[in-house]
C-alpha cells in the first residue's frame, strides 16, 4: 500500500505526526507538502495527492487542513475521487466499508495526533465490503461524475 499525503500550513504539525505512524506500521507514503508553516493554498496539495491517487502512482490519500473542510471539497471536485472527511474511528471505518473511499481528509485544529492515528488505521486496514447495495450506490457516484466531471 502506497499512501499520498498533502497539507497546507494548517495541518503540518498533524501531518508530521501522520508520518511518523505511517512509517513505524510499516505504510509506504508520498509527501506532496507542504513542508514549512509559511502560508500556502490547500487546493495545491489536495489536488497533486489526489492526482497520485487518481493516476494509480498512490492506492490511497489523506489530507490535512486546519479543519479538513476545505481539502475534502478541493478533493470531492477532483474526478475518482471519492474523499471522506472523518474526525473519529467510526466514520473513518465507514466510509472505506460503505462508500470505497479513497482519501481521508481531516482538521490539526479538531483531533489530537492520538485520535488521528485511530482514525488512519480504521481508514487504511478497512476494505471495502462490497455487496450489492453498496456497488451499486458507489456505481452511482461514478455514474454521477461522468456526467458531471467532464
Amino acid at each position: 500500500m502506497k499512501v499520498a499525503i498533502g497539507c497546507d500550513h494548517g495541518g503540518i504539525n498533524l501531518k508530521d505526526a501522520l508520518l511518523a505512524h505511517l512509517k513505524e506500521k510499516g505504510v509506504e507514503y508520498e509527501d506532496f507538502g507542504t513542508y514549512t508553516k509559511d502560508s500556502v493554498d490547500y487546493n495545491d496539495y489536495a489536488e497533486a495527492a489526489c492526482k497520485a491517487v487518481v493516476n494509480g502512482e498512490c492506492d490511497l490519500g489523506i489530507l490535512v487542513c486546519g479543519t479538513g473542510i476545505g481539502m475534502s471539497i478541493v478533493a470531492n471536485k477532483i474526478k475518482g475521487i471519492r474523499c471522506g472527511h472523518c474526525h473519529d474511528v467510526f466514520s473513518a471505518k465507514m466510509t472505506r466499508l460503505h462508500n470505497d473511499a479513497n482519501v481521508l481528509s481531516f482538521g490539526e485544529r479538531v483531533i489530537g495526533a492520538g485520535l488521528m492515528t485511530e482514525i488512519v488505521d480504521a481508514f487504511l486496514f478497512t476494505d471495502f465490503s462490497g455487496g450489492e447495495r453498496h456497488i451499486r450506490r458507489v456505481d452511482k457516484i461514478k455514474a454521477l461524475e461522468e456526467r458531471n466531471f467532464k
